[in-house]
């Protein structure tokens, strides 16, 4: 089974090399999109490593012939995952915005959409975030987390990436039905 794992510019992004460790251990193909921001926080050399698979970091990565890569991803896609997910990457999946390989796979793709946000609390319980969020439900995609406790920004509150062994464990029951 293969699973795009998008991962975008959170403090986050540092727990998506266990994510994609634990994906590929569990049998998936596993191919990883990092938005630009998230190049800041995890090189795709880790996640290149840990995935066996090379890392896709723009739009116009193409490879080796002529179909489009974002695209042959996208169909090749049983779920796309993205963990973490920002509230800036939620805003432009709920607008249909294509500015980078992430969110132009998230338009081109079939598979299901798994979300784990990772944010500010304050960003994630701002209106613009709850209605985007409610905007990409309506659209049947589904989300795990954001949960409780002490967020990098020193406050205390909703806002944490959810645990990986249970974003694993969604993710592996999604790919069953």
């Amino acid at each position: 089974m293969t699973i795009i794992l998008g991962i975008t510019a959170s403090i986050a992004a540092y727990k998506a090399a266990d994510l994609a460790s634990q994906l590929r251990k569990a049998g998936c193909d596993v191919h990883v999109v990092l938005t630009h921001g998230a190049t800041k926080f995890i090189t795709p050399l880790t996640l290149q490593t840990l995935s066996r698979n090379p890392v896709t970091t723009d739009i116009f990565d193409e490879k080796a012939g002529w179909e489009p890569g974002h695209i042959e991803l996208a169909d090749r896609a049983n779920l796309l995952l993205i963990a973490p997910a920002s509230a800036d990457i939620l805003a432009k999946l709920a607008h249909g915005f294509a500015d980078e390989a992430l969110t132009a796979i998230a338009l081109a793709t079939k598979a299901p959409l798994l979300l784990a946000p990772a944010m500010n609390g304050k960003m994630w319980l701002h209106p613009a975030t709850q209605n985007n969020v409610a905007l990409l439900r309506s659209r049947g995609a589904e989300f795990i987390g954001p949960e409780e406790g002490m967020l990098a920004c020193g406050y205390e509150g909703i806002g944490r990436l959810w645990p990986i062994q249970e974003i694993v464990d969604k993710a592996l029951a999604m790919l069953k039905h």
